[in-house]
């Protein structure tokens, strides 16, 4: 599984995943989804978006100043930007991992995100079209979208698929049915974002909360937008400082 044999970058996309507790295929999975496309397993080093989005995963420049530099590039440097990102992400959200997908694209946990259209003529939202790529890629989408709000027991039972860390609690079960087929939703009475002063990514702080979850644009969805409307409303403007209170 680490190895990920055959796999463009996948050395370098295992070692990102190993030092982030993220499972490689999963990792994989994204590449593919961002640079590969429909049917395949490996992702390109390229630059598209319009010139904004960089390297293997698509870290986009006007979201995170680590892109405009010659590192983005690099694809074990991206893989671990991309690893950064996404565990942020599955941090935020309890280890969920759709939402964390969403959230990678689009900057919102409930967001379709990107669509792409496969060879069956299926079309698929972000984070299912990525499901399908790590399917492919021999690993178990129904151990991952399982409904979990613990954080220590979803990241870490991701961390022990790709074999870097010991889970500190069993993972919960898959809810999909025998026939392959789920009727589980990972975004039922989900929890809006809590606004959070700053991000465990390592690329400097965003300019605003769609920022800090999306790898791939500047814009981030409903979710976002709310937590970056609450932020706007609770500084005063007379001095620019946060404040819960209004104003006598």
């Amino acid at each position: 599984m680490d190895a990920l044999g055959g796999i463009r970058y996948g050395a370098q996309i295992a070692q990102a995943a190993r030092s982030h507790g993220l499972d490689p295929k999963l990792l994989a999975a994204v590449a593919a989804q961002e640079t590969g496309g429909p049917g395949t397993s490996s992702g390109n080093n390229i630059v598209g978006d319009g010139g904004h989005g960089h390297g293997v995963f698509q870290i986009d420049d006007r979201t995170w100043s680590f892109a405009a530099t010659p590192a983005a590039m690099d694809p074990a440097k991206n893989a671990d930007a991309a690893a950064s990102i996404l565990q942020d992400d599955l941090s935020r959200y309890g280890g969920n991992v759709k939402a964390a997908l969403s959230a990678y694209n689009s900057g919102s946990p409930t967001g379709t995100g990107t669509t792409t259209t496969w060879g069956d003529g299926q079309t698929l939202g972000y984070a299912d079209s990525v499901m399908r790529h790590y399917a492919a890629l021999g690993g178990d989408p129904s151990a991952l979208v399982a409904d979990n709000r613990d954080a220590s027991t979803g990241v870490n039972a991701l961390a022990t698929l790709g074999a870097a860390i010991p889970a500190a609690a069993p993972a919960a079960s898959s809810t999909a049915s025998a026939g392959g087929s789920s009727t589980f939703d990972p975004y039922a009475s989900f929890a809006p974002p809590v606004v959070q002063a700053d991000s465990q990514s390592p690329f400097g702080a965003p300019v605003s909360w769609a920022n800090e979850m999306s790898a791939n644009g500047p814009a981030g969805g409903k979710e976002a937008a709310d937590a970056d409307s609450l932020v706007a409303s609770s500084i005063d403007a007379s001095d620019d400082v946060f404040d819960n209170r209004d104003d006598a």
